[in-house]
């Protein structure tokens, strides 16, 4: 029978296409873990992987042997939580997610508190947009995603940690910063600033502002950007307004707020922001010392429960 660490290098190599990478990542050198998988191979009878394909494919009965092998380790990691259970401390691996409009913005807030409270918990977080988020969840390659919520996706679970409110952000001058609160009816398409498909702000944006589907202050520039720091300098620098979250203006020089930000009139447009998982996630401990911590770690401007002055944006 294949070892669990055999099985660990054999999933290593479904996830990452490539056994160099894959060795790599099993902290392995590449020759040994091919000769490991090709040891399974010989027990088993037939190929786990087709390796003149590139990237690097499994067979139809290696892709059957891999879906059964990801059951088994999930199993074994259950047994070595169990065995742990006295203890009252919360430990092992996890991977999570945070898409590019949060990250930069809400993991420095809470990444060092969660560090000192749990050093048992070895966390890897990766900048993923919400479709990569889903896509790993489903792969059990990610044990969690924060982004924006309610997605309504089958299988997959939602803790809201906060409610984030939207802000106007305007090159000086702009017609738009003349009132104290702003509302949407006196927005343009044409000098609007967006992020590129896939992100899910440039979504809820476009929805608040009833965008058309040609939107930008440049007729003849298509701007594909996934960055808010690049909306921030294009505004400052040209011309044209864009709409940002409460952690991005949070950061901005007293200054800038003062004199290119306004807040919206009630209902205030708002972000659910959530801890998202797979229903078969059983690394739940983590999931609540994530919440735990992130929750405790939020400015005052930002609120746990939805208010009733605040809309939230459909992703």
């Amino acid at each position: 029978m294949p070892t669990i660490s055999q099985i660990q290098y054999i999933l290593a190599v479904d996830r990452y296409r490539h056994f160099g990478n894959a060795a790599k990542a099993c902290h392995i050198a590449q020759p040994s873990l091919s000769m490991q998988i090709q040891k399974v191979e010989e027990e088993l009878g037939f190929l786990i992987f087709d390796r003149n394909k590139k990237p690097v494919l499994a067979t139809k009965k290696g892709e059957r042997f891999i879906a059964q092998a990801k059951h088994v380790i999930r199993e074994h990691e259950k047994l070595i939580k169990m065995s742990r259970e006295d203890s009252d401390s919360i430990s092992g691996d996890f991977r999570l997610g945070i898409i590019p409009t949060i990250m930069p913005y809400l993991l420095p807030k809470f990444i060092g508190l969660f560090s000192e409270r749990f050093p048992g918990v070895t966390l890897r977080v990766d900048e993923l947009k919400t479709q990569d988020i889903i896509s790993e969840l489903r792969k059990d390659t990610l044990d969690a995603g924060i982004l924006a919520t309610p997605l309504q996706e089958k299988g997959i679970r939602e803790r809201p940690l906060f409610y984030e409110p939207f802000f106007l952000y305007a090159h000086e001058g702009h017609h738009l910063l003349g009132q104290e609160k702003v509302s949407p009816e006196g927005f343009s398409s044409e000098d609007i600033w967006l992020l590129e498909d896939g992100h899910c702000f440039k979504n809820q944006v476009s929805n608040f502002c009833s965008l058309e589907e040609k939107a930008g202050v440049y007729s003849n520039i298509i701007f594909e950007g996934g960055n808010l720091e690049t909306l921030r300098y294009l505004v400052k620098e040209s011309k044209g307004y864009t709409l940002v979250p409460y952690l991005f203006a949070e950061n901005l020089p007293q200054e800038e707020k003062t004199s290119m930000v306004r807040p919206f009139c009630e209902p205030i447009p708002s972000r659910e922001v959530s801890i998202v998982f797979s229903r078969d996630q059983w690394k739940t401990d983590i999931v609540g010392a994530l919440q735990e911590v992130i929750q405790e770690a939020l400015p005052s401007g930002l609120n746990n429960e939805r208010t009733a002055q605040q809309k939230v944006i459909p992703v």
